[in-house]
């Protein structure tokens, strides 16, 4: 018995003792492994491939004035460095402490569209490193970033954004360092329920590469196409139906007696100056792009519209005023020719005082009493009455008229507005790849 314990003593001394996790590590990549961080792996040899996904956290913040929005994401790079490789740990993998990032290599990756970032240290780095037997580095990290994404606002606001996502190296050309994207499924993930204030992010994402070409060389790149259709409900509510209604109140001083000119004239400028602070609402939000949007397209008609109607009744009162002209004009007539009467009455009277040589007709008309017989009054009273009713109807007239012109051509307007924006440019902007 006792030469057996010896034996197994001596077995036990014998045996390896199992190394700890921070002997490893030193071994794995301290100061004396040999393993420089500096170096990337294969040296002057084939590229690393570095493969890449992306997990969607959020997504929100489109912003239209800056033409940009906002993501947060996880960001995950793989790839294989040999001189990570282990086996003296029993464990498939190693998950280890963000501090331990600065140990090894990684790539240079940098968000090529990028306007502005953030790093997440609450509460501590959302960093993770892990690292497999056969020497493949995962390394995630999480980022709030503020990225470039110009836009197309000619259908504003029933528009569909493409906005761009690229990932490129910095200081490795393609012949140290290639990017590349996961399988296609699992390149990106939206996290579930993801929702956005204003659009609608598409189911496709349109994976690719963006090989850039500088004065230094050639740099890899791969880049993802997100696909945002603008909901309208939100300019449905506070621009269109406000403008459409404003347009009809327009209407209402049509069926106004064209004598209240305060009312129709207050109600004209009112409606004028609503729609004119509409439009320019709808202009605040966006940037000072130098083509034409949609919005403007049905502000501007709209405004035309109601500025149409007040001049329709400057219309109306001045050729219900017309006849007033006319009598003026006959009273002056009338005049004319009660002076001309009297001139002609002088001149017979001088005639017998041997005077007549001194007061010659001008036109050669012959003088004497009875040439010119005035109008009566009384005929003068029924023919300004008869002009009167006779320009008061046609200025009713054009307000009859304008209760179907008016309304008709607003709802052609709006077929023809509607079909264009609803249906044949949505038909196009959805064909496009």
């Amino acid at each position: 018995l006792v030469s057996g314990r010896e034996e197994i003593k001596a077995a036990s001394r014998s045996s390896p003792q199992p190394m700890s996790p921070s002997d490893f590590l030193d071994k794995l990549m301290g100061r004396t492994s040999g393993y420089d961080a500096r170096i990337r792996p294969n040296f002057k040899g084939p590229p690393v491939n570095v493969t890449c996904n992306i997990f969607i956290n959020s997504f929100g913040s489109v912003t239209e004035t800056t033409m940009d929005y906002r993501v947060n994401v996880f960001l995950r790079q793989q790839w294989n460095d040999p001189r990570l490789a282990y086996r003296e740990y029993p464990d498939d993998s190693l998950d280890l402490d963000p501090s331990m990032l600065d140990s090894i290599w990684k790539p240079d990756l940098f968000f090529a569209n990028e306007k502005g970032a953030n790093f997440h240290e609450v509460t501590t780095d959302n960093k993770l490193l892990r690292i497999f037997k056969n020497g493949n580095v995962l390394y995630s990290i999480r980022l709030t970033l503020i990225l470039s994404c110009p836009m197309d606002l000619k259908n504003f606001p029933m528009d569909i954004q493409t906005c761009t996502m690229q990932l490129e190296s910095f200081g490795y050309t393609m012949n140290d360092l290639i990017f590349e994207w996961l399988e296609e499924q699992e390149a990106v993930q939206v996290a579930e329920g993801l929702t956005l204030p204003q659009f609608i992010l598409r189911d496709e994402k349109d994976l690719g590469y963006c090989t850039k070409y500088y004065n230094t060389g050639k740099f890899t790149c791969i880049e993802v196409k997100f696909h945002l259709e603008r909901q309208m409900g939100y300019y449905l509510i506070q621009m269109y139906i406000p403008s459409l209604l404003i347009v009809i109140l327009s209407w209402v001083s049509f069926w106004i007696n064209m004598d209240a000119a305060p009312a129709r004239v207050g109600l004209g400028i009112t409606t004028v100056l609503t729609m004119t602070t509409q439009s320019a609402g709808s202009r605040a939000s966006l940037p000072k792009v130098s083509y034409v949007k949609a919005i403007d397209i049905w502000m501007a008609v709209c405004l035309l519209f109601v500025f149409a109607a007040l001049l329709e009744y400057a219309a109306v009162n001045f050729v219900s005023r017309q006849h007033k002209e006319f009598i003026r004009l006959r009273r002056r007539q009338r005049r004319q020719r009660m002076e001309e009467e009297l001139v002609c009455e002088s001149h017979f009277y001088l005639r017998g005082y041997r005077l007549g040589h001194c007061l010659q007709p001008k036109d050669g008309a012959g003088g004497g009493p009875g040439i010119y017989s005035p109008t009566p009054a009384s005929m003068l009273l029924r023919e300004g009455e008869s002009l009167r009713r006779c320009y008061i109807d046609r200025a009713k007239r054009i307000d009859t008229i304008s209760r179907a012109v008016f309304p008709f051509t607003f709802l052609v307007f709006n077929i023809f507005y509607w079909v264009v924006y609803k249906v044949l440019r949505s038909e196009d902007i959805h064909s496009l790849p």
